[in-house]
């Protein structure tokens, strides 16, 4: 009599979201690293750096995901059900995200489809844009005599105009702004409309902590106008407050508004 050979079930693998920080490779965390160094396949966002990709082992397969506004190599739910079905074929994967993957990097739905999917995840948290920017900028997102409260919105998403910003940026509050660039003019026009002074302090911070990184300040009326002058390309992030006075940055004013109002100092 001969007995039916059973076949041998692959233990699943886990899907590793990991953090890439905020451009500069060297920002990267110690675990990250090595997470990276050991890995056979990664999925990687368009913003990771290629001198953190080049950490991997010569024979991993890397995969891009890039997005650019408007326009996905892979659509979310394409992305997670990759990394579902790499799991489940035995290999660990590492899902490299720029900055922490769990501030506008999506990680919470990647995580949420692997949970309800039967696969482990684990998360390294990364340094933010928000605060390897600043940073870079010597921008202090808090300050004892400026600031004692920040908030992270987003400025590229559907129904700008409709969104609640009231009372998110003012005197004692600081506003940072992810991929906002685009919409510079609206954002402007919307907090204006919402009560904040026209000659609010703003900083564009571009490529954060990466070589070529600029940091351009004005005032929130001439955000958009600025951005348009000065060809600001993303990754940026827009910051808004008087913290923003005491960032190492420079002064794109145009005389038009240093006639009538007072410069930044």
């Amino acid at each position: 009599m001969t007995h039916p050979t059973s076949v041998p079930q692959t233990a699943p693998g886990t899907v590793w979201l990991v953090g890439a920080g905020p451009g500069d490779p060297d920002l990267l965390t110690v675990k990250a690293a090595r997470i990276i160094a050991r890995a056979r396949l990664i999925v990687h966002d368009g913003l990771v750096d290629d001198a953190i990709l080049a950490l991997a082992r010569p024979d991993a397969q890397l995969i891009s995901v890039a997005k650019q506004r408007a326009r996905h190599t892979l659509p979310q739910q394409d992305i997670n059900a990759l990394l579902i079905e790499q799991a489940r074929a035995g290999h660990d994967v590492v899902r490299l995200k720029g900055g922490d993957p769990f501030i506008f990097g999506r990680g919470g739905e990647e995580v949420d489809d692997c949970r309800a999917a039967g696969v482990h995840v684990e998360v390294i948290p990364g340094i933010s844009a928000a605060n390897g920017a600043a940073a870079a900028a010597q921008l202090p997102l808090t300050h004892r005599d400026l600031a004692s409260a920040v908030t992270f919105v987003a400025g590229q998403c559907k129904g700008l105009t409709e969104q609640d910003w009231s009372g998110l940026a003012g005197k004692g509050r600081t506003l940072v702004i992810y991929m906002g660039v685009a919409t510079g003019d609206a954002i402007a026009e919307k907090l204006i409309a919402d009560g904040l002074s026209p000659d609010t302090p703003v900083a564009v911070l571009e490529k954060g902590t990466r070589a070529d990184m600029r940091t351009l300040r004005t005032l929130l009326t001439d955000l958009g106008p600025m951005i348009a002058r000065e060809k600001v390309v993303s990754p940026a992030l827009i910051v808004i407050g008087d913290v923003v006075t005491r960032a190492k940055a420079i002064d794109c004013l145009p005389t038009l508004f240093a006639q009538h109002l007072e410069p930044i100092s």
